[in-house]
């Protein structure tokens, strides 16, 4: 089980971190790339929301990674994997304590280990909380065997800490008490079907799993408050109930099918605006039919009414009647509920067969297929979360009116300078869905960094139209207002975007150099300080900031923010054009040439420091001095 790991997963230690929530939960969230500090710490604990849910360890995991590994992905994509290792083992263990079937629960183990829907489970960092909650199930499952063979105050208490442990990695650890009364049923056989139970045991098992179920209501309610303070829980306006329920049935088929034949597997899958009503249809007959038939079979075999009920229950928090996010369905959603499917499998087959002569080869064989087959697949699957533009490729390939892709695609695009390619994926993801206010914004920017202005400005209007309290799209629309001389709309828009964002540098910047249009000088300048307070490298702030203080005679301080905005970015032009100016003031010529010559290197077509340049040499060759 091991060896199936390193060889579906060998690459994952040189993959990158994907525009995907990684840049959120762990390479531009300042809290988690500072390592494990205090104020680190006390964040995770406290924060009201990281990623729109409250997962402390998840967090402090990350940290740790940050203190082992830096922001190298390679080693935070490695930990994931170790952890995916150990599940496999725990996973194997408990079954194999729980049952006495060795080859069964090695099935089980490597069909978990394997599956390529687990990929995104391991090869996301930010699917961190699967595997880390994962252990913390798969730990608890060990201390309930333990409590269960040996009652006692302190293995119960274990059981407890190790579950709200699992809690505070990943809220979707509630469904665990449930799964607990399950096993009570089969494997561990502390309620016996077909026989009436003792009321009394069954008050005690009910009774046992209370403190458990009050952790799991409490973290419930945290986790939808966070949800719904951030935004992420969708309102039935946007997705209605019936559409919910729909999608649900669907996608508990759709998983099935997905385990069964794992193709065309993506990052995210967009959710559909309809469903045909035969789809639906034949999806409550299906859960019906398999859930009749392991009723009726439960007597004799416990286990399909166990693996069917533990395969129903894990999903219900991620199945969608409560929609947190856009997708309709995610691979790593699995990551948990699949095992109950594997326990069907595992016992049923051999079941099938009780007396066929070749029966230990065949199912051998069968396995070791099977297992060969997913190693394949998994592998591939693998590939494609190498990098961001290779894992929205790939979305693209195997989705349709996949707007989620298209955006993050072009997004990564415009950051390599493919500005063309950017615009082009940002405009589909806006016609497929006119109402993603943040991508609106950022196909404004795209068009704006082309200087087609006159085309951005709609986009930043329809952004905030649809998400008014997005700051930077005020940002944006501030700076293309200001460049149409339509100030006193720049400094409200730079305003708003302030007040949403007080810390927001580049708000400030833009609202000091408005202030500056208008000859507010001192205004100005405070702005401009502010965002350094906050940003201490923002080039630009540091220029603006030098030509204030220019404007105020002030040339020694105008020159030494100069100096400081091109040792963060040396080659602005017109930086270097301005220190010269101030140089020239105070008579140092030869240092101001020097400036003025790397300004037009940098920007032949400067024709204000190409005359100040000629004029510059002039004067020195009459006074009889060299330049340089």
């Amino acid at each position: 089980m091991i060896l199936v790991n390193m060889v579906i997963y060998a690459p994952v230690p040189h993959h990158d971190f994907v525009n995907y929530d990684d840049p959120e939960y762990v390479s531009e969230n300042p809290h988690v790339s500072g390592g494990l500090t205090r104020q680190a710490l006390l964040w995770a604990f406290t924060t009201k929301g990281h990623g729109a849910n409250w997962h402390p360890l998840t967090s402090l995991s990350h940290m740790l990674d940050v203190e082992l590994y830096g922001l190298n992905a390679g080693g935070h994509h490695l930990n994931n994997l170790i952890l995916h290792i150990v599940n496999t083992v725990l996973l194997f263990g408990v079954l194999r304590m729980m049952t006495g079937a060795l080859g069964r629960s090695a099935f089980v183990a490597a069909l978990f280990a394997a599956h390529p829907l687990h990929v995104e489970s391991v090869a996301w960092v930010s699917e961190r909380k699967d595997v880390l909650s994962t252990l913390f199930w798969m730990l608890t499952l060990w201390g309930y065997v333990w409590y269960v063979r040996r009652p006692g105050r302190d293995r119960y208490l274990a059981v407890v800490l190790l579950f709200a442990m699992g809690l505070m990695a990943k809220p979707m650890l509630v469904t665990l008490p449930f799964v607990l009364l399950l096993l009570d049923v089969w494997p561990l056989g502390r309620v016996s079907l077909g026989v009436a139970p003792d009321p009394r045991l069954v008050r005690r098992l009910v009774w046992e799993k209370l403190p458990l179920l009050a952790l799991a209501v409490v973290l419930s309610i945290v986790t939808f408050m966070v949800q719904q303070q951030q935004g992420a829980v969708s309102g039935l306006d946007a997705l209605p109930l019936n559409l919910r329920v729909q999608n649900a049935l669907v996608s508990y088929v759709a998983y099935i099918g997905k385990m069964l034949w794992p193709a065309r597997l993506a990052a995210f899958y967009p959710y559909p605006q309809l469903i045909p009503g035969w789809w639906v249809g034949g999806a409550i007959l299906g859960l019906i039919g398999v859930s009749v038939a392991v009723i009726r079979k439960a007597w004799r075999y416990p286990y399909l009414p166990v693996g069917w009920l533990w395969y129903l229950g894990t999903l219900v928090p991620v199945i969608g009647l409560v929609q947190v996010g856009n997708q309709s369905m995610a691979d790593r959603y699995t990551y948990i509920p699949l095992i109950g499917l594997f326990l069907m499998v595992a016992w049923g087959i051999p079941d099938l067969l009780p007396r066929w002569r070749y029966r230990s080869i065949a199912l051998g064989t069968t396995a070791g297929l099977v297992i060969s087959m997913c190693v394949i697949v998994a592998r591939g699957q693998v590939q494609h979360w190498g990098n961001g533009v290779v894992l929205w490729t790939h979305a693209l390939e195997v989705t349709t009116e996949n707007y989620r892709a298209h955006a993050a695609l072009g997004a990564l695009l415009e950051d390599q300078g493919r500005v063309n390619e950017a615009i082009a994926h940002l405009s589909e993801a806006v016609r497929i869905r006119p109402d993603y206010a943040e991508v609106q914004n950022k196909l404004g920017a795209a068009l704006a960094d082309q200087g087609r202005v006159e085309e951005a400005i709609p986009h930043y209007f329809q952004a905030l139209r649809f998400k008014p309290g997005i700051a930077e799209a005020h940002n944006n629309l501030g700076n293309a207002l200001s460049g149409q001389g339509k100030v006193a709309e720049a400094i409200a828009h730079y305003t708003e975007a302030l007040r949403i964002n007080p810390d927001y540098a580049l708000a400030h910047n833009g609202l000091g150099s408005a202030l500056d249009e208008q000859g507010k000088v001192a205004e100005a300048i405070a702005h401009y300080r502010e965002a350094l307070r906050i940003e201490p490298n923002l080039a630009e702030a540091h220029n603006n900031l030098g030509a204030a203080l220019a404007s105020q005679g002030k040339a020694d301080e105008a020159i030494q923010e100069f100096l400081e905005a091109l040792r963060i970015k040396p080659d602005q032009a017109n930086v270097h054009y301005n220190v010269a100016v101030m140089l020239d003031r105070k008579g140092e010529t030869t240092e101001a040439v020097y400036h003025l010559q790397t300004a037009l290197q940098l920007n032949p077509g400067n024709l204000e420091a190409r005359r100040m340049l000629d004029d510059l040499t002039s004067r020195a060759k009459r006074s009889g001095l060299g330049t340089r």
